[in-house]
């Protein structure tokens, strides 16, 4: 009887030199790439990888939607609660987004309070949510200077290769869009559910956001992920809705942007996110 001899397959000795040169010179790493004109994932410059969303995955939530870009995975879920107005606007509700980056998303987050990209990506998406009056809070109110709809917004990150902003605020407007609340009646102090239809939420305005990365000063990339985003210290985040309407600039890092590159890249951006909020149905 013969034997077959079974030997281990061995990786090839450039495949350990290639991930080995990636950890140790990663910015030499992805500028090799980058002259060739395509970056270390196989996408060209302002190539945006594919974006799904999911919405209604949130059975106990008023509200929710999952959202992926490439790898990076978000979840949005909105609960309600009914609370009192505040003095000087008897009729305003309240909208109450977070941006949670869990510990289980990367490595590099670590237990404990927010960090400090978490509590960033916070504040510009609730900057981002009032600028844009996506959401007339008057139509929150249940009873004037009595009662109003409260929303928690919360948006969790549970696995983190870039970008996890613009994952954000499109999985926080497809919650929005999927949010559906009881029909009520105010009584003597008491607010109760009725039996008829929920109601939705009307949102006024569509506003998404596109960001793009500077590398070296010549590259411009749509859309870095986790390793780009590592070796990059210019980002410009531009959020648009869905006329084109410019509502708001994000840039961090020291190097200039041009009125022509902030448009060209507003008009680009636009092309992009349009296909998405038209998959909302709004």
């Amino acid at each position: 009887m013969s034997s077959t001899e079974i030997t281990p397959s061995v990786k090839p000795a450039f495949t350990f030199e290639a991930e080995n040169f990636r950890k140790i010179q990663p910015k030499e790493f992805v500028r090799k790439f980058l002259a060739q004109n395509i970056r270390p994932d196989g996408r060209v410059f302002r190539q945006f990888r594919k974006t799904t969303i999911n919405l209604g995955q949130i059975k106990t939530a008023e509200g929710s939607a999952v959202v992926r870009i490439g790898s990076t995975t978000v979840v949005c879920g909105i609960k309600a609660e009914v609370a009192e107005p505040k003095t000087n606007s008897s009729t305003d509700g309240y909208l109450v987004p977070n941006v949670e980056l869990s510990p289980i998303c990367s490595p590099k987050v670590k237990p404990g309070p927010p960090n400090e990209l978490a509590q960033v990506m916070s504040e510009n998406l609730n900057k981002l949510l009032k600028s844009a009056a996506v959401l007339s809070l008057d139509d929150l109110c249940i009873e004037e200077g009595k009662a109003v709809w409260v929303l928690y917004a919360d948006v969790v990150c549970i696995n983190y290769d870039g970008n996890v902003f613009d994952a954000s605020v499109i999985a926080m407007l497809a919650a929005l869009s999927n949010v559906r609340l009881p029909q009520v009646e105010y009584q003597d102090g008491i607010v109760m559910a009725t039996e008829t239809r929920p109601i939705k939420l009307k949102l006024s305005r569509l506003p998404f956001s596109t960001t793009f990365a500077f590398f070296d000063g010549l590259y411009l990339l749509a859309d870095p992920n986790e390793t780009e985003e590592s070796i990059i210290e210019d980002v410009i985040t531009i959020a648009c809705d869905e006329t084109g309407q410019l509502c708001n600039i994000w840039k961090t890092g020291g190097s200039s942007c041009s009125q022509e590159q902030i448009k060209y890249n507003l008009g680009f951006g636009f092309l992009h996110g349009i296909p998405l909020i038209g998959s909302l149905g709004v």
